[in-house]
């Protein structure tokens, strides 16, 4: 059995390291981005210098020969499905009896004029990279459309070489269309303290053009305002990357449709990772979801499907990390912009104004339902037993100290959260003996 897996980000990778785990299938991975499989989420970390593109190599490259892992770096320009074959660039055709479609996600562009301009582009494939690489040199202002964490991203990359940037965002508050109302105005103050020019409410109209098809500024739709810059980031979120692939037979809306397998429409193909749409997502998740742990999990998911023990997608409790600028973010479980009307909400921000904890939790029963943190880390494996548990709000409270992640002389909150919720309640809950890895390691074994 020959398995190619088109795409070298996470969860192609993931997919190809397990079916290896799994079985003795002959495994090409197909990639035109780069030979070997990089940590997307570390490109900011090689703009800013504080590594090196090597560095951001998870394995070695001899990894891939010693595990049996072909590794084929060239563009699919089409599948033939009555073949069962892939046609490159190349001019090379590669025959398959199984293919997992990993194609990632590509910025969203929206018509706008001058979007084609050199000096513009994205923050998701090496190449975008290479691009603010190549327009850096002189750079004084640079110009980022879109908020989310995206745009923070190239917002902070372009500040650390000293470029001004003004910073283009649609929302009224930075990113409230996901976090609550606090946590949004504790990042758009944020962001005006690191001397970003922040433009709320406001949508981009043109990219304007040097006259040699190079960008040479923007115009803002509302206001008329002109703000010249040499680099417009366009962040304004991404969208499946399956284009080439929609006057196939493969069943596609904005992603590629899977069930619960991963499976497709097409007999012997699959879909993992942000390319892939779930026809039945599991209750309060989205269809698709652009996450690195998400497309790992598809990753290994499929794997089993292909060698022949096939288990259903289960992507557990919704959980995503990140930061703005100085502020670590980490979000477990249900945390929306607009508070559900079943749940409560307990909500301690420091007097400094750049942490925070909120634990949300249903009304009627108690029961923990999400949990978001600025500046403050919480122990992952912690906070998704409490929140798979449904455990009692209190509970949480007199154990808080259990998810504390923060190093061993960080200051520590807990006892400031519950004295915010026996304020709020009424109550005189007490936090239990302060952390220590043998008590985590006992919750958890329990």
């Amino acid at each position: 059995m020959h398995v190619i897996i088109i795409g070298n980000g996470i969860s192609g990778v993931t997919a190809a390291r397990w079916i290896r785990k799994l079985s003795d299938a002959k495994i090409t991975i197909v990639s035109s981005e780069t030979k070997h499989f990089f940590s997307r989420t570390a490109l900011m970390y090689i703009y800013m210098g504080h590594m090196k593109a090597e560095d951001t190599k998870p394995y070695e490259d001899w990894f891939w020969e010693k595990n049996k892992i072909d590794l084929v770096y060239d563009h699919v320009d089409e599948i033939t499905y009555d073949k069962n074959e892939l046609v490159l660039s190349s001019g090379n055709t590669l025959p398959y009896d199984k293919l997992v479609l990993a194609l990632g996600s590509k910025p969203n562009k929206f018509g706008w004029p001058g979007q084609d301009l050199d000096g513009v582009g994205g923050l998701y494939h090496f190449q975008d990279l290479e691009n603010m690489e190549a327009f850096t040199p002189g750079l004084s202002h640079a110009a980022v459309v879109g908020g989310g964490l995206i745009g923070i991203e190239m917002a902070e990359m372009f500040k650390s070489r000293g470029v001004g940037v003004s910073l283009i965002v649609r929302e009224q508050s930075y990113w409230n269309n996901v976090l609550p109302p606090e946590e949004s105005a504790m990042v758009t103050r944020h962001i005006e303290d690191h001397h970003i020019d922040l433009k709320l409410g406001v949508n981009l109209e043109e990219i304007t053009d040097d006259g040699s098809g190079r960008a040479s500024g923007i115009i803002i739709k509302e206001t008329g305002q002109k703000i010249a810059c040499g680099y417009v980031g366009l962040t304004a979120g991404v969208s499946p990357n399956v284009s080439f692939l929609k006057n196939g037979p493969l069943e596609i809306n904005r992603g590629i449709v899977v069930n619960n397998f991963l499976e497709t429409s097409v007999k012997n193909i699959y879909a993992i990772g942000d390319c892939a749409e779930l026809s039945d997502p599991k209750p309060g998740r989205r269809n698709i979801e652009a996450v690195w742990y998400t497309g790992r999990m598809m990753g290994e998911t499929v794997a089993y499907t292909i060698t022949g023990t096939p288990i259903p997608y289960d992507p557990g409790i919704w959980f995503n990390s990140a930061k703005f600028l100085d502020i670590e973010y980490q979000v477990y479980g249900d945390v929306r912009a607009q508070l559900p009307e079943d749940q409560k909400s307990l909500y301690w921000e420091h007097t400094d104004g750049d942490k925070a904890v909120r634990i949300n939790y249903d009304k009627e029963s108690g029961g923990v339902t999400g949990f978001n943190l600025m500046g403050i880390r919480y122990r992952h494996e912690v906070c998704e037993k409490w929140l798979a548990q449904k455990t009692h709000i209190e509970e949480v409270l007199k154990n808080l100290a259990l998810a504390n992640f923060d190093p061993e002389f960080y200051k520590e909150y807990e006892s400031l959260i519950i004295t915010k919720y026996n304020n709020l309640e009424g109550k005189s809950i007490q936090l239990k003996n302060k952390r220590s890895l043998s008590r985590v390691l006992s919750f958890l074994k329990k």
